[in-house]
């Protein structure tokens, strides 16, 4: 058995070499795609069209592996941030890994210096590697001595109290906060941002001096939490805090999905359930998850496993930065029974954190969440994840981690993969509709 799985992963890393091969040889379409208006484009940090992918190709069971690995620590991260009030909890003895898995391009300064920003809903601030910055591991750092409408905030601006841990050392308002594993020292700044064709003037966000760690994305954040730093805030007059998403899929070869900024042209055929809000966890988007049904059956589930509690942080969010869908052990457990039960095959196996895969093709049901004024059910490429050679098939969820204190459920990237998700924040709502845009 032990060789037949080695000659299975062999082939694996053989046919996505193949690929990685024939991508490298001119074959990839699409990378120099310009942005318009005030649509951008989004693409995997896998991308072949990105920089940040890995130096050696990676068989689909290690990409999905990697990266499920790297949701257990996103997971630690969104549960320190309810639960402890954006402290991350020393109890759990790890480093902090985030992992924002997609990128957009942003155009920043005058002239402008262009930059590929991880995309996280569950953060505010930007912030970039600035020129001189000590432990970047960028070579693309914005040269602010170059930018004609660059200036450094000090002290006495409104702002200075809106980043974490403040310091006035000097004429300069400086802060620090830890990333992952990584911490951050920047200088409070503005400067001109440009999304797609829409320039915005005095952009608050941090110029990064110094950085320990690698978790930092290489070119730096932009936020779209809720916060008053946050993209939506200092855009509010433009944007109207209203913007959506469509992210490609893992599959798509030049994975270009899109964020669309502002109330035009957003879907009108869409349905909406509630914002709710933790004012102990303002940036996240809190929705009222209601139930999860499995093929027909709603799946009995404890009613404070789904409920939204602002003291403790419990609830339902839907975040950009996690990859695989993870819900609290008795939501999970109560789906998974289900799910094999309707597939109703031997021989479920584990792949790393995935405790149901199959060696045998399988009919899966479709999983559905049930949100209060709106369902949003999942098709088969929202649930499943396939090896390589398409002979191992996975049920794309897991528990919440039981190692720290995790109450949350995270709705993740995979499962909103081909929807439109629209964050209308003025009218306290989100809609997801159907959206081929892989």
């Amino acid at each position: 058995m032990a060789a037949m799985r080695t000659l299975f992963l062999v082939s694996h890393v053989l046919a996505v070499t193949l690929l990685y091969v024939s991508l490298a040889q001119g074959l990839n379409p699409k990378c120099e795609t310009a942005d318009h208006g005030s649509t951008l484009q989004i693409f995997h940090v896998y991308s072949p069209c990105s920089p940040f992918k890995p130096s050696k190709p990676l068989s689909w069971d290690e990409s999905v592996l990697q990266m499920q690995v790297k949701d257990q620590a996103r997971l630690q991260y969104l549960s320190s941030l309810v639960a402890r009030k954006s402290v991350v909890p020393i109890a759990s003895g790890r480093q902090i890994i985030q992992s924002p898995t997609y990128i957009v391009r942003a155009k920043i300064g005058t002239p402008a210096q262009t930059f590929l920003l991880a995309m996280d809903t569950s953060n505010d601030a930007a912030w970039i590697p600035c020129s001189g910055c000590v432990g970047c591991l960028s070579s693309t750092l914005f040269a602010s001595d170059k930018s004609t409408t660059f200036k450094t905030l000090g002290c006495e601006v409104a702002q200075c109290k809106q980043v974490p841990n403040p310091t006035c050392g000097g004429s300069a308002c400086s802060f620090n906060l830890t990333y992952g594993g990584s911490t951050i020292a920047a200088n409070l700044s503005q400067d001109n941002i440009t999304l797609a064709t829409d320039s915005v003037p005095d952009y608050t966000f941090g110029c990064i001096q110094k950085v320990t760690g690698s978790s930092a994305p290489p070119q730096g954040l932009l936020g779209l939490g809720r916060g008053p730093l946050s993209l939506l805030s200092q855009t509010q007059n433009l944007y109207q805090s209203t913007f959506s998403y469509c992210l490609p899929s893992f599959k798509s070869l030049n994975f270009s999905g899109s964020l669309r900024l502002g109330p035009v042209g957003q879907p009108k055929r869409i349905k909406y359930t509630p914002l709710l809000k933790n004012p102990r966890r303002s940036s996240l988007y809190y929705v009222n998850l209601i139930a999860i049904r499995v093929g027909r059956r709603i799946v009995d589930i404890p009613a404070d496993a789904l409920a939204f509690n602002p003291t403790t942080g419990a609830g339902t969010i839907i975040d950009s930065g996690t990859v695989f869908t993870r819900l609290v052990q008795p939501a999970y457990i109560a789906v998974r029974d289900e799910f094999r039960r309707r597939v109703n095959k031997p021989g479920v196996s584990s792949l790393g954190g995935f405790d149901t895969c199959y060696s045998d093709p399988i009919v899966a049901p479709t999983i559905t969440f049930m949100f209060s004024g709106m369902n949003v059910t999942l098709p088969p490429d929202n649930i499943l994840i396939h090896s390589t050679a398409g002979s191992t098939t996975c049920l794309a969820m897991a528990a919440a981690p039981d190692n720290v204190n995790s109450v949350l459920n995270v709705i993740a990237n995979m499962q909103q993969q081909n929807h439109r998700v629209l964050f209308d924040v003025p009218n306290s709502r989100l809609g997801v509709a159907r959206e081929l845009c892989t």
